[in-house]
């Protein structure tokens, strides 16, 4: 995992986000990239370069994020990019390579009921790069004890545990695999693909009508550090990530969510 892109907004907590992102980055030996997308509209019968004033305006924010953070022995590198945030993303992808978003969970959002913001929900939805959604406020620590849910042992993206095994090769830690079995479930699902063999600590399989309510059920238990969950093409998950905000009646925890996917 070489580089990690934290998308900035203009919320409290985004300092936070910031320095969580900084802090792991430099436990993995991570390059990290803040980005600010904006957009501006010319003014008829001005002279004045609106777009010039906005990205240095931008830019200034930015630097003064970076600033107020301990930016450690990481490299910390600024993006400004003119558009939507979505297509912004994309375009740095396919120039640098992606391996991590780190985002904050409400995004720009300020509303309590609010789980996953706008900003957050889509990057998670229409982008295939893994996410790493930080709660508000929660400081970084050594990640020692993950939780893997998910409702089928089978893996269609060979890429998609790349970040989960980058964090296990650099933190060992317990990785408690926990198999739903939800309605409808079929023996190969119950078969782990021997990528989740090799990263696996201890396996529970439970029965429960979403790989939500399992995680509610047995999340106690294990006190994760981390909970990662896969977004496939179908399933709880997928049809929770087909809005671009969650509802914390919907979905929410108190610890980081890593979100897998892959091409």
């Amino acid at each position: 995992m070489k580089n990690i892109l934290v998308p900035i907004g203009s919320t409290e907590t985004a300092q936070n986000t910031l320095q969580y992102a900084i802090d792991f980055a430099s436990d993995i030996n991570a390059n990290v990239f803040v980005f600010r997308a904006y957009k501006a509209k010319s003014k008829a019968g001005t002279m004045i370069n609106v777009d010039a004033i906005i990205e240095r305006e931008t830019n200034l924010y930015l630097r003064t994020m970076v600033n107020a953070v301990d930016t450690k022995n990481v490299t910390v590198k600024l993006i400004s990019a003119r558009g939507g945030v979505l297509e912004s993303v994309e375009a740095i992808d396919e120039e640098l390579g992606v391996d991590l978003i780190i985002v904050n969970t409400k995004s720009n959002s300020i509303k309590e009921e609010i789980f996953l913001g706008a900003t957050a929900g889509s990057l998670v939805k229409k982008t295939n790069i893994a996410v790493l959604t930080v709660p508000p406020s929660y400081q970084y620590k050594t990640i020692t004890n993950v939780l893997l849910a998910f409702k089928s042992g089978i893996i269609q993206s060979k890429t998609a545990l790349f970040p989960l095994q980058a964090i296990a090769k650099q933190f060992s830690p317990e990785v408690n695999m926990l198999l739903v079995k939800t309605p409808n479930y079929s023996d190969s699902d119950l078969v782990l693909d021997k990528d989740l063999e090799n990263l696996k600590t201890s396996l529970t399989i439970t029965e429960n009508a979403t790989t939500f309510q399992g995680v509610l059920e047995h999340f106690k238990t294990y006190e994760p550090d981390l909970l990662c969950v896969f977004r496939r093409k179908r399933g709880f998950f997928t049809k929770l990530w087909e809005k671009n905000t969650v509802l914390k009646q919907e979905f929410h925890t108190s610890r980081p969510l890593l979100i897998l996917k892959g091409e």
